[in-house]
């Protein structure tokens, strides 16, 4: 397994946000973490990237992951936030160039190599054009896509997604998850993600962990926790009956 997470809860103070949860994830999976909001997604997301204390055992291809340096951390995982703030004048490309550091110390490393890199993640995200441009100056959504494309830069074989579409609008959303699938599907390639909309989840998982109030309700195959029974558990509504409410909308 690439990551295994065993057991795990964050608490702070008295109040536990994620609650005794295992789960782990194989090269390919693309893992859906859902549920209602504060189920805890972003939290156990948080653990795994080791901005959250917590409990029990979150590992890295076998490696307890309080082990592994920072440096080193970043070459095996990367964590796209839902939101990213700026207050400094860097530019499109001074993003996407940050996620050079995890490898530059490494003797393949060339600045040819590197601009090449970050060419190609900037026209993989549709930024190329705007690459001088000021991280002041840009909406939710291109600052989202300069963030994502310093991931591709950084290129590990994790990725860590809290809301990977929040502020895109809908060609943006569906090109960015398409982009991602390709992505995982190269050898050795995973991620775990967020996402709030049952739709997009389905359609893009591998595998599903469905939480409320912290508690797991399930973990394995999407088809098998995204079912009806599941969903209608945790979100205290027929969610398919909802679901084809919203669709008649548009028929």
């Amino acid at each position: 397994m690439m990551l295994e997470v065993k057991n795990v809860s964050v608490a702070y103070g008295r109040i536990e946000i994620v609650k005794d949860v295992s789960f782990s994830v194989a090269p390919g999976d693309w893992l859906m973490l859902v549920g209602p909001n504060g189920a805890g997604k972003s939290t156990l997301l948080n653990a795994i990237a080791r901005l959250a204390p917590s409990t029990g055992q979150i590992t890295l291809d076998r490696r307890p992951i309080e082990d592994l340096k920072p440096a080193e951390r970043a070459t095996k995982m990367g964590l796209l936030r839902q939101d990213n703030p700026v207050g400094y004048h860097f530019s499109i490309e001074e993003i996407a160039e940050l996620g050079l550091y995890a490898k530059r110390a490494g003797w393949l490393s060339t600045k040819q190599r590197d601009d090449d890199k970050v060419e190609q993640a900037l026209r993989m995200v549709g930024l190329w054009e705007m690459r001088r441009q000021s991280a002041l100056t840009l909406s939710g959504g291109e600052l989202q896509r300069a963030f994502l494309a310093q991931l591709f830069v950084q290129d590990p074989p994790l990725l860590l997604l809290d809301e990977p579409t929040s502020h895109l609008d809908f060609n943006y959303q569906i090109q960015t998850l398409e982009l991602l699938d390709r992505w995982r599907q190269e050898e050795g390639r995973a991620i775990v993600s967020v996402m709030h909309d049952l739709s997009l989840a389905r359609k893009f998982g591998s595998h599903a962990l469905l939480l409320n109030k912290g508690v797991a309700h399930g973990f394995g195959p999407l088809e098998e926790i995204l079912d009806d029974q599941h969903l209608n558990d945790v979100y205290g509504l027929d969610v398919r009956r909802f679901m084809k409410t919203l669709l008649e909308q548009w028929q």
